[in-house]
């Protein structure tokens, strides 16, 4: 008999949508993963097994009775407890959140359900979704279930793990330094960072967020099969006009040639050997499946990633800082500590120049993409770091910064990324990414798929002790 929880999103709604299977007996089989898994890696923090089945049912009768179902009808998925979700706190990782109950469901939520997908369960993150590690003073510690002495990465670490493991077929979420492509990463499967305005998403249960997250902060998927990646980008990009953000641009993008810029490097980072062996054989699988690939340096992540901080600090010195204080989480209070001396504070002159500048490094990027439809690059400089690294020392947390330079580089571009998993270097998961221009998600789904055809399969794994 299929165990219906190892399924991907793709079988799993050819079958529901075909009566193979019903999508309560899909439910039931994520729910009992979920029930028997998550003790040990603690990835999902509030489950929600009657509002599954009954979501599961809707389905079911609306099958039997011959009425369209979306293209994710009866696929289980999570969701990030950062996002609203009715009738549920959106927490992000805070006590002082605890009760902030959601009245409706965000976008992304809304476009989940309408395509039919079936929320098991929220997700984890760290506190204020601050780190790439995935720990709080509310829900508790996150494993990385292939390997718990190694950050199951962060801030979308529950869902990363979550999906590692086979708890649901697609994980929801959020992106603004990493938080979809590290975790991914490191816990070896697929993740997608949406261009700019392709994702609607909004809170409200807080006021919109200021100019730095609105042009940086994104909503997308977490799968273990890049055709999965696809399906749900596809549901979380529909129409909805509660983004003032969302643009109705086209999935399947414009025609480019199949060419891919190495780039082992950028920057001058210090590359890990195993890193750099990901990223050459990622390079002759694309050459093998067709692809043409130039290895060249490609503009800077490094001034990118200054002025990230400067947006996205400028912002949260408002109000964040009182917030640290009145939570009172260790592990975010010292890595705000550390953020604050990288990142000078700035009057509304330095906003402005950032914002001038800013358009510089992209016109300079938007060339270079269009030249190269295809960047290939590291996802981290590293192998995935060990748990807690970064709050350690001061010294260690600069070594995880300078590590991740892509990952905080990339979001002030408005361009997508994708993490392709590789495979395994020793004990630890490993990958590449992928960067292609804005809305060309499909150029990069496109190399995802050739990577992941001439390597093993990301199948569920059971936790390691």
């Amino acid at each position: 008999m299929t165990e219906l929880w190892k399924l991907s999103a793709v079988d799993t709604a050819a079958r529901v949508a075909s009566r193979e299977s019903t999508a309560v007996e899909v439910a039931t089989s994520a729910l009992e993963r979920l029930s028997a898994i998550n003790p040990a890696i603690n990835a999902v923090v509030q489950e929600m097994p009657d509002e599954a089945l009954e979501a599961a049912r809707t389905i079911d009768e609306r099958i039997a009775r011959g009425e369209p179902v979306g293209p994710l009808a009866g696929v289980p998925v999570t969701v990030k407890v950062n996002v609203d979700q009715a009738g549920h706190a959106t927490t992000n990782g805070l006590r002082i959140q605890r009760d902030l109950v959601a009245g409706e469901d965000s976008p992304v939520v809304s476009n989940l359900r309408k395509a039919g997908a079936v929320i098991i369960g929220r997700t984890n993150t760290p506190a204020f979704s601050l780190r790439w590690f995935t720990r709080n003073s509310l829900h508790g510690h996150t494993r990385n279930p292939r390997h718990p002495a190694l950050t199951p990465g962060g801030s979308s670490g529950g869902a990363a793990a979550a999906v590692a493991s086979g708890i649901g077929a697609i994980g929801h979420g959020t992106d603004i330094g990493g938080s979809i492509r590290y975790p991914a990463y490191a816990c070896g499967i697929h993740g997608l960072r949406p261009s700019a305005g392709r994702v609607a998403a909004a809170n409200f249960t807080a006021p919109d967020r200021h100019i730095g997250a609105q042009l940086m902060a994104v909503s997308g998927p977490l799968a273990r099969t890049v055709g999965d990646l696809r399906l749900a980008l596809a549901a979380m990009a529909a129409r909805d006009l509660r983004d003032p953000w969302w643009v109705p641009a086209p999935l399947e993008g414009t025609p480019a040639a199949r060419r891919v810029a190495l780039c082992v490097a950028p920057d001058g980072m210090i590359v890990d050997a195993a890193v750099e062996h990901a990223l050459r054989d990622a390079a002759r699988r694309l050459g093998d499946a067709g692809w043409q690939v130039e290895e060249i340096d490609c503009p800077s992540f490094r001034e990118p990633a200054r002025l990230q901080l400067v947006l996205w600090l400028t912002e949260f010195r408002r109000a964040g800082a009182a917030m640290i204080d009145k939570e009172g989480d260790p592990d975010a209070a010292f890595v705000y500590g550390q953020l604050d001396e990288l990142g000078a504070a700035c009057d509304v002159n330095g906003l402005l120049d950032a914002l001038q500048q800013r358009a510089a490094l992209v016109r300079e990027w938007q060339l270079f993409l269009e030249a190269h439809p295809v960047l290939l690059c590291p996802v981290s400089a590293e192998l995935p770091f060990p748990d807690q690294l970064d709050v350690e020392s001061p010294a260690a947390f600069r070594r995880v910064v300078e590590a991740q330079l892509t990952q905080v580089g990339l979001p002030l571009l408005g361009v997508p990324g994708l993490t392709v998993s590789t495979g395994m270097a020793g004990e630890a998961p490993v990958g590449v990414q992928l960067v292609a221009g804005r809305f060309e998600e499909e150029r990069l789904l496109q190399a995802g798929e050739a990577i992941e055809a001439a390597g093993a399969p990301a199948s569920p794994v059971d936790p390691l002790s």
